[in-house]
């Protein structure tokens, strides 16, 4: 065969692997577990880390402060150095709508060695507990949830003994890039961390989407979060992991009530969430990112380029084979369109998407060596010191430690 029908054939392979050997990433059937509600509801403290999110505030607090959750719950609102007025915002939305009971508090600029948001949790937390929640909901400030959000995540966290219980929130698909990037990346993020694995009891795979995290307080306390992870630049992922290790129990899964309400209407916009933290995710390691590169390439390019090259050049294995990897990928691509509610037509052009993943991961690395950094809201991070990693599951050997597998895209670990 020629060197392009192997090509073919080794990403046919892969892709014959990653279907049925990556814990049936591509399936969307991981929701809240069967539950049943507690006997006693047990005391919430809701934490949202807010910096500059005036313009999204009017359409998330509101979902929060509607909540009906028959125990007690309270909201803490902590205002990370914005320049917007959104702690000015939030007051005057509570007092219009009522509700839970909010706090806005105000933590003061980060000290040395700690991210912006884990400094605000940090606070939040600390503030919240003087009321001794037995739970704590850390929800981002552009999330909005259903009415029974609480009520479901606390009750599917009792049922099941669960320490951690965080659901993927359906992001915003309203623009041509907001389709054609994002189903991808929750795509890629199951890719990377398969829920199955997640779920299973005795798991060694961890995370977690941060939008959405409902933490048993003792738990939080057993892991020593978030100090513990303090200069996590993806803090999600980093607080699962803690929380395993520290003996919990967690779980993750798509959201069916819980929605983003930021809006990434261009490419650009959703180019500079990806790029700003990708490169965080490889350790700063170029051997990390040539190695991605070569996966993404091999995975995810080669099939529509090897089928094209084959007809051209009348190559017959490396057609079949090159067509074959597409339409396996294109078919595993789907069951996530069709949870948010997308034209199958979008599947072919997943290689299409990946390429723009791979640039977003280059132009990360270009962006730390000039001194750029993961940046976010006017702060931007070094390179922190290395986390001991856990141990991965099968098949997962080095994907959730490193950051990413082979061909898997860092940026999808991270949240939108």
């Amino acid at each position: 065969m020629s060197a392009i029908a192997w090509i073919a054939v080794c990403s046919l392979a892969v892709w014959m692997w990653l279907l049925l050997g990556q814990g049936f990433f591509w399936r969307t059937d991981q929701r809240l577990p069967p539950r049943a509600a507690p006997a006693v509801w047990p005391s919430v403290a809701v934490i949202v880390p807010a910096r500059d999110e005036a313009g999204v505030l009017p359409l998330s607090l509101p979902s929060l402060l509607a909540q009906d959750y028959p125990g007690e719950a309270e909201i803490f609102l902590v205002d990370d150095g914005s320049s917007d007025g959104t702690g000015e915002l939030a007051a005057r939305l509570s007092a219009r709508h009522g509700g839970l009971p909010l706090t806005v508090v105000s933590p003061g600029e980060p000290e040395p060695g700690w991210t912006g948001k884990l400094w605000a949790l940090r606070y939040g937390i600390g503030i919240a507990r003087a009321r001794q929640p037995e739970y704590l909901l850390l929800t981002d400030a552009d999330i909005a949830h259903e009415p029974d959000s609480l009520r479901e995540l606390v009750a599917a966290a009792s049922s099941a003994g669960l320490d951690l219980v965080s659901q993927m929130a359906r992001l915003r698909v309203a623009s041509f890039w907001e389709r054609q990037v994002v189903p991808a990346f929750v795509y890629f993020f199951a890719q990377l961390y398969p829920f199955r694995w997640i779920n299973r009891p005795g798991a060694r795979t961890a995370a977690a989407a941060g939008g959405c995290v409902l933490l048993r307080a003792d738990a939080a306390e057993r892991a020593g979060v978030p100090d513990s992870i303090r200069q996590a630049v993806i803090d999600d992922v980093s607080l699962a992991r803690a929380v395993q290790r520290s003996g919990g129990r967690i779980w993750l899964g798509l959201a069916e009530r819980v929605d983003s309400v930021r809006p990434y209407p261009g490419l650009g916009d959703l180019w500079r969430m990806v790029s700003r933290s990708a490169y965080a995710q490889l350790r700063h390691s170029l051997l990390l990112l040539t190695g991605t590169v070569l996966g993404l390439a091999l995975i995810y390019l080669a099939p529509p380029l090897t089928l094209v090259a084959g007809l051209l050049w009348r190559d017959a294995p490396a057609a079949w084979a090159g067509g074959l990897a597409w339409l396996v990928m294109a078919g595993s691509y789907l069951p996530m369109l069709r949870y948010y509610r997308q034209s199958p037509l979008l599947a072919p052009a997943l290689p299409f998407t990946a390429l723009l993943y791979l640039l977003m991961t280059v132009d990360s690395a270009v962006q730390h060596y000039r001194g750029r950094g993961a940046a976010w809201k006017g702060r931007t991070y070094s390179k922190p010191a290395p986390e001991p990693g856990p141990e991965q599951g099968p098949g997962a050997a080095g994907a959730a430690d490193a950051g990413t597998g082979p061909g898997l895209p860092p940026g999808a670990a991270q949240d939108l």
